[in-house]
């Protein structure tokens, strides 16, 4: 027979798969393994007992208990033995009975008495097989071994306990019903003037909290470095695993048939083993035909195991009938509920984590199985299903990577002389970011997944932020301090629908900066359109790829002081409807492939600088037209196909800046020198020969670039521009330079790489105010300078370091 401890392993699986075995599986198991020591006990005795004990019907005449089927027949019956042979011995010894209990045993004993308890050992095997089969099924087992790692690892990660602390202190904290807080699970786009009011007090408590010192962000240490990448990975497993096991249902299907079987064999059990229970008898009549040997031909015999095997039959037949009710109810409770769904509903009321998805199929089907053993670990194992707890676990690894010490050394100072911080694609926005009470511009890269939190109220100094591929979402009381203090944003995007709807309200923004495609196809989401509700806008710059300016940047143009377009080589046209942005001082269209100045431009009088680089313009014969624009006072014509400048431009009087490089001019009129308040002229790659004399006449001018032409000689006229503080000659032809160099005194960068030099006048040392590092020459001609000048050039970039 099998041990115990054998019988032990088939009903107590793996003790890690407990917790998939509810109390039906936990029941049937014990009630299998007292069927086994039924088996064990009657094949113990079976074997180790006497199987049969017989007697001659010839002595047992005078026993008149015996059943009727079981008596001896009668003496003149034809069963007994004709007269007895001469010489046979009547008294039998101990191996002729041996022998008869034997053949008896074989050949007269009902079959199941013989094999009752084969008959227990093989049913309880089948019931052990079937409960614990899909423990063992190559396809389901390795489902099965993931899904308890995995949820016992969530059950006793760190951070499992960490983020249900946490929701029971924000349920225990009061909030005012549908105001401030509640706003943080809206979407982004629901945000009202009426929200953002009402989270205006909310903003000044936490503002003042923040000040008091009551909001501590410095708990993260709870959860250690090491704790959070385990828990990181915890939520990948998670993810994919569902994905994985969300596919099919061949668990909860083999779990189903697996049932079914042991209702059928249950049904198949109880209807032959009640029947056959009543041919186990103690007393058995035996007729063997070997009364040549024994005298006699009838035996009377008893089995001696009969009444404790009958005893045995019905416990058993008792403890199968207890297995198949409950193995009845386990069917109609899979066939009365949908196993293959599982809401989380009751766990999103109960906890803050609203987000939590239902599930399907096997995953569905064993997290209620799990709620047999203990719903405790389905609520635990929630917390890895919600995209809530997943990102306080990004942002508390986040906080952990991103110390204040490091960030503080990732401030720089742009261009305007701002405290500047770039953030590139990380996973959301460290909270010590917001420690950073001097950061003036806040960009943000890439990091597709940001919540802009109320704690953004400590950067007091906050006035523009980059958003780059970053649709942020925000909070209630963070977008109120934005509209009060935000005055620079960028956005860019690949989709219009990326662009936030929160911002059009901040009704305080003066620049906005769009680039992404906001091209007419997609005009139809008139994601756009929310730009009429931004009032103080006064700078609006667009990069895109239109045929034609949309509507809404009509309207606004009411008000706007600059308009930037930036069209990426895309035709821009329709350009009429700009005469109705009379308050444009500024006006850049970049890369609109304009082949002419647009008309509807001179219709903007108060326009001061035009900036129309990039284009495709050959002539410049509107010019003219500028005359009526008085305020006018810097024109970019510039990277252009334009060949030569008409004589009208003499009339731009006003003209202080000129950008007319990166074109294909080979001659510059007289006219052009009637500006006379020029102060900034760059002629440079171009196709000139020569400086026109005139040049002298600007003696306002204090940059004049004409590098990368083919001049040859410098006029002396160009010496009287006393004012010049930046000359560029570089990559001409020059073969010499002229002795007045000198009388440049204000002179502080002079190029002239790139010529045929083959010296460098010595009275450079006239320019006070050159250095060396203003001085862009190369290193052989430098060394033609007397020592002494060229130590003081030297020694001007040292005094200025």
């Amino acid at each position: 027979m099998i041990p115990i401890t054998e019988l032990r392993y088939f009903a107590d699986t793996q003790p890690a798969y407990r917790i998939l075995k509810p109390w039906w599986d936990v029941f049937t198991d014990y009630i299998s393994i007292v069927m086994l020591m039924i088996a064990v006990f009657g094949g113990t005795l079976q074997v180790t007992q006497d199987k049969m004990i017989c007697l001659p019907c010839k002595w047992m005449m005078s026993v008149n208990k015996v059943d009727e089927a079981t008596r001896c027949p009668q003496p003149n019956s034809s069963l007994w033995s004709s007269p007895e042979p001469r010489g046979i011995q009547y008294e039998l010894d101990r191996h002729q009975y041996n022998y008869v209990d034997a053949v008896c045993y074989e050949n007269m004993l009902h079959w199941f008495a013989k094999y009752f308890p084969y008959l227990v050992l093989l049913h309880t095997l089948i019931f052990l097989a079937c409960s614990n089969f899909w423990f063992k099924f190559p396809r389901t087992s390795s489902k099965l071994e993931h899904f308890v790692s995995i949820l016992l690892k969530c059950f006793d990660s760190p951070w499992t306990t960490r983020a249900l602390s946490e929701t029971v202190v924000e349920e225990t904290d009061p909030k005012p019903p549908g105001k401030a807080d509640g706003l943080a699970d809206k979407k982004t786009s629901s945000i009202s003037d009426q929200d953002v009011e009402a989270s205006i007090p909310m903003l000044q408590r936490t503002k003042s909290r923040i000040e008091q010192g009551i909001v501590d962000r410095s708990d993260t240490g709870v959860l250690d470095k090491k704790e959070g990448e385990q828990a990181k990975a915890l939520f990948e497993k998670v993810k994919k695993f569902r994905i994985h096991v969300e596919e099919g249902d061949i668990v909860y299907r083999l779990y189903i048939r697996q049932t079914i079987i042991k209702v059928i064999k249950f049904i198949l059990i109880i209807s032959y083993t009640v029947y056959y229970v009543h041919f186990i008898s103690f007393n058995v009549l035996c007729q063997v035909n070997i009364q040549h040997l024994t005298g006699y031909r009838m035996f009377q015999c008893a089995h001696p195991l009969a009444t404790l095997f009958k005893i045995l039959a019905w416990f058993y037949i008792s403890l199968v009938i207890v297995y198949g009710f409950i193995c009845m109810y386990t069917l109609c409770w899979m066939l009365r509920r949908s196993l293959k769904l599982y809401s989380f509903e009751s766990i999103r009321e109960e906890s803050s984590y609203s987000d939590i998805p239902d599930v399907k199929n096997d995953f569905a089907f064993m997290l209620h199985m799990i709620d047999q053993y203990d719903p405790l670990y389905s609520k635990r194992f929630a917390v890895f299903l919600s995209e809530v707890s997943e990102n306080k676990l990004r942002q508390l690894n986040l906080n952990n990577e991103w110390t204040l010490e490091k960030l503080r050394q990732r401030i720089t100072k742009n261009s305007q002389d701002k405290l500047e911080l770039h953030l590139f694609m990380l996973s959301g926005i460290p909270d010590t970011v917001f420690d950073l009470q001097e950061l003036e511009v806040l960009k943000l890269e890439l990091i597709p997944d940001v919540t802009i939190p109320p704690i953004i109220a400590q950067l007091s100094n906050l006035r523009e932020m980059w958003l780059y591929h970053t649709p942020a979402k925000i909070e209630a009381p963070a977008l109120a301090f934005l509209r009060e203090n935000l005055q620079s944003l960028h956005i860019k995007f690949t989709d219009i629908k990326e662009i936030p709807l929160w911002i059009y309200s901040l009704k305080n923004l003066n620049e906005l900066h769009l680039t992404g495609n906001l091209s007419a196809e997609n005009n139809r989401y008139i994601v756009i359109d929310g730009l009429r509700e931004l009032k103080s806008l006064k700078v609006l710059r667009l990069k895109s790829n239109l045929t034609k300016l949309p509507q809404v940047v009509m309207d606004v143009g009411v008000h706007l002081q600059k308009l930037s377009v930036n069209n990426e080589g895309t035709k821009l046209m329709v350009l009429n409807s700009l005469k109705k942005m009379v308050n444009l001082t500024e006006l850049e269209l970049v890369r609109c492939d304009l082949e002419r100045i647009p008309h509807s431009i001179f219709s903007l009088h108060n326009l001061q600088e035009i900036d129309l680089k990039d284009n495709n313009l050959k002539t410049i014969e509107e010019i003219i037209s500028f005359q009526h624009l008085h305020r006018l006072v810097c024109l970019k014509l510039w990277y252009n196909q334009i060949a030569y400048i008409p004589i009208q431009i003499g009339t731009l009087t006003n003209l202080e800046r000129l950008y007319l490089n990166r074109n294909k001019i080979d001659k510059i009129p007289s006219q052009l020198f009637f500006c006379r308040k020029l102060r900034f002229l760059d002629l440079s790659h171009n196709n000139l020969t020569s400086i026109h004399p005139d040049i002298g006449l600007l003696q306002n001018l204090q940059y004049f670039a004409v590098t990368a032409n083919r001049i040859e000689t410098l006029p002396p006229e160009l010496f009287q521009c006393k004012k010049l503080r930046t000359l560029n000659l570089g990559n001409n032809c020059l073969i010499s330079l002229p002795s007045r160099f000198g009388e440049l005194t204000g002179l502080t960068q002079l190029e002239l790489r790139g010529n045929r030099l083959e010296g460098l006048p010595v009275e450079l040392a006239e320019c006070r105010l050159l250095k060396r590092s203003g001085l862009v020459v190369e290193e052989d001609l430098f060394k033609t300078l007397p020592t002494e000048v060229k130590e003081q050039l030297w020694r001007a970039d040292k005094e200025q370091a």
